[in-house]
């Protein structure tokens, strides 16, 4: 099984920590948020691992040496110019990840603790050519969902706009996206690098461009779990206090 871990971020919101490391190196209760990711996907049995790179990408080259790339087979996706978020970053790693297996996607600054291989057994279960993290979280974009949990449109809770356009909002679930994607290269990759006209893009809004048409499924987790965006220095030690109330 394969991964990608989107590191490419400037990190501008934990600056200072991020003025000489990339924002994937910063350290969450004395181990790198990347490191966590990489240990995660491991344990769950994904043995090779694209990570996508932009700022400090030589760092990010030699943490992974130093540490022999934590035993699994690594390739970087190196985004020289700039970043290509996460539509542009999946499309130029899509030549690494295709095949028959699922792809397990997961940001590097994101913090989570649920069990990922039920996740990865629910995806395989329900047949869905997309899976994605979803909770109750307060977010002002949301993503909507039907009563088979599948994903049906967006919402802005600030704008009030809603796509696609004639979505019933009063007949749908809102759920926010928690950064951890399980994808099938041979339906949905393989569409998106079909479909993509822009090199940088969000691959948010071609989920929704596509959720009537693709099976589109929202998992969350039946157990109580940690859930922490590492974007600030404020988001980071609320994850930390929580690692250390375990």
């Amino acid at each position: 099984m394969k991964g990608l871990i989107f590191a490419a971020g400037l990190g501008t919101r934990l600056y200072p920590l991020t003025a000489e490391m990339p924002k994937a190196l910063v350290s969450l209760a004395g181990v790198p948020m990347l490191q966590r990711v990489i240990e995660k996907f491991r344990d769950c049995g994904i043995t090779k691992v694209v990570i996508n790179t932009h700022h400090f990408a030589d760092k990010i080259e030699a943490f992974l040496r130093a540490n022999d790339n934590f035993g699994i087979d690594i390739k970087l996706s190196r985004e020289a110019d700039h970043p290509l978020e996460t539509g542009g970053g999946l499309v130029k790693a899509a030549p690494w990840l295709d095949g028959d297996e699922p792809v397990v996607i997961h940001n590097a600054d994101i913090y989570t603790d649920f069990p990922l291989q039920d996740m990865i057994s629910r995806h395989l279960k329900s047949g869905s050519d997309v899976t994605l993290l979803v909770d109750n979280r307060k977010s002002s974009r949301q993503l909507l969902f039907d009563g088979d949990n599948m994903m049906r449109g967006w919402i802005n809770l600030n704008t009030g706009e809603v796509k696609p356009a004639d979505a019933d909002v009063s007949r749908l679930t809102q759920k926010a996206f928690g950064g951890v994607h399980v994808i099938n290269p041979a339906t949905f990759l393989r569409r998106l690098v079909a479909d993509a006209a822009d090199e940088v893009f969000s691959i948010t809004p071609y989920y929704v461009s596509v959720c009537r048409d693709m099976k589109i499924s929202g998992y969350t987790p039946t157990s109580p779990y940690g859930w922490h965006d590492i974007g600030t220095i404020e988001k980071l030690r609320a994850a930390e206090n929580y690692l250390l109330s375990k």
